[in-house]
């Protein structure tokens, strides 16, 4: 047959390249437990969809052709649920899937290509940083800029990176540009791995220490979720997709409302204890309001005083920003600050409305929270919202105080604005402003006399600190029955969904990482 020696050689080099590292590395691998970069991306992607692109790749440094079988970054389009994605996938096998130049352009394509014909985007990392001695020298350095997506990336569409394996370098910079990370449990990320750092400086440091799990999942807050094996972490990826557009100039995903949803709604107040001191878990409260009971958790190990989360109401993708009691009271750090802001500005660059539930007595202030800069986090916080244009209702469900108040949605920054009868409003807690106003007053009683009139100021403040002042001003918009407030969110967002079902964007712009 004509051509039968060249599609012979064709196949032994197609067979070359598909052959990563070589047996014994994937055998290794494998016998450690550990997935392989096609065998992940076969994993994560719909049966026969993948389109494979840069398959002959290899290293343009002399000599180093052969050693380098895709140039050890495997990149393509697939479909996830029928929808297409970009995928990048770091081949551990071949030169511990350091960047290189001929590797950087190939990633650098396809993300051009995904964003340009809104696709998401989904890094799979586990590599060492730039390869050496390819970039080292004034021509090398050089030589590296232009493949780089930092710089230049607008949220036209998500990005995704999964932490798998020892990340250092570029997937770093990967996991830092994302929308949403997944890091695996045993997995590390940082701007140089350890070794790196040792020589350099002499520190010796585990790679759990530098930049583990516990690291960035509770102290940075650079992952989002944690996934305990590579199929979670595969899994979590598919569930966040789906709460996605596939791009910014479409609306997220509706689906079909479970059989129950709602069902539960009667007795949602019941979960809010009457006093204000008491603590309770706000996501049982956010569960009642959701499709199904679903919800999807983001940075859920990491400032704990605010819940964020994704979900469904009425078959519609909503984000909810939440106060959690069961954390410092719900008294908002700033930890809290970044991870509301960094939700805020993900739901609006995905024309995803946002839902606000408060029970906040304020930030939490001292010494330690001036030095982390709290006040400069809750504008940045504020900042953020006033440029949101996406729907927004804002929910009191108990208190609301302070400088938090207006964080959470309230003062305009809503565009709907309700309360339940449970709600107290207010500058600071009753009690504690009758200490402040009335506090010489008290001192020059008699104990009896002191405790009699500090009972008579607190109640007159609490009595102040029910919706109804601000509701009779229209202040607020309405104080409604807790068992309503599912229906309340639907029908308004279903009433906003005829014009602004796609944000303007402001947000798009913003750094990813606070």
């Amino acid at each position: 047959m004509p051509w039968d020696e060249r599609m012979k050689d064709f196949q032994a080099r197609r067979e070359s390249a598909r052959a990563m590292g070589g047996p014994d590395r994937i055998a290794r691998r494998r016998d450690a437990g550990r997935l392989n970069a096609r065998e992940r991306i076969e994993r994560l992607v719909d049966a026969e969809s993948w389109l494979e692109l840069g398959t002959f790749d290899h290293s343009d440094v002399p000599g180093m052709a052969s050693e380098t079988p895709a140039d050890s970054k495997i990149a393509g389009f697939a479909a996830i649920d029928g929808r297409p994605v970009a995928v990048c996938s770091n081949d551990f096998t071949v030169l511990a899937a350091t960047s290189s130049r001929v590797a950087s352009y190939k990633e650098a394509e396809i993300k051009r290509l995904a964003t340009e014909r809104g696709v998401p985007i989904v890094y799979l990392a586990e590599a060492g940083g730039a390869r050496m001695p390819d970039i080292m020298g004034s021509s090398g350095i050089a030589s590296f800029g232009n493949s780089t997506y930092y710089g230049t990336r607008r949220r036209q569409v998500p990005m995704i990176t999964a932490v798998l394996g020892p990340s250092y370098g570029l997937p770093t910079w990967n996991a830092c540009l994302a929308d949403f990370v997944v890091m695996l449990r045993g997995a590390s990320m940082a701007v140089s791995g350890p070794r790196v750092l040792e020589l350099a400086t002499g520190e010796h440091v585990t790679p759990e220490d530098l930049g583990g799990v516990a690291v960035h999942s509770e102290e940075t807050g650079l992952a989002d979720v944690v996934g305990e094996t590579e199929d979670d972490c595969l899994a979590l990826i598919r569930r966040f997709l789906s709460y996605m557009p596939s791009h910014a100039g479409e609306a997220a995903p509706r689906r079909d409302v479970p059989a129950g949803s709602g069902s539960e709604m009667a007795t949602i107040a019941d979960l809010v204890p009457e006093a204000r001191n008491r603590a309770y878990d706000m996501t049982k409260v956010i569960r009642r309001l959701v499709d199904g009971g679903e919800i999807f958790p983001v940075k859920e190990r990491f400032g704990r005083t605010i819940v964020t989360a994704l979900g469904r109401v009425g078959g519609d993708v909503v984000g909810f920003v939440a106060n959690q009691p069961m954390h410092r009271a719900g008294a908002c750090d700033a930890d809290g600050c970044d991870k509301a802001l960094s939700f805020i500005v993900l739901c609006d660059s995905f024309n995803i409305p946002l839902v606000f539930l408060h029970d906040v007595p304020g930030f939490f202030i001292g010494r330690d929270a001036e030095r982390k800069r709290v006040a400069a986090k809750i504008i940045n916080w504020m900042e953020a919202l006033g440029q949101c244009t996406v729907p927004r209702v804002s929910v009191i469900v108990r208190k609301t105080y302070g400088q938090a108040y207006f964080n959470m949605g309230g003062g305009g920054y809503a565009d709907l604005l309700v309360a339940w009868p449970t709600a107290e409003m207010s500058f600071m807690d009753p009690e504690t402003g009758v200490n402040v106003v009335h506090g010489a007053e008290l001192a020059g009683l008699a104990p009896e006399a002191r405790a009699q009139r500090r009972r008579e100021l607190i109640g007159q403040w609490e009595l102040d600190t029910l919706p109804y002042g601000a509701a009779g001003r229209h202040l607020i918009d309405d104080v409604i029955d807790p068992a309503d407030t599912r229906d309340v969110i639907i029908r308004f967002l279903r009433l906003m969904r005829t014009r602004t079902a796609i944000g303007k964007h402001h947000l798009a712009n913003w750094p990813t990482k606070f």
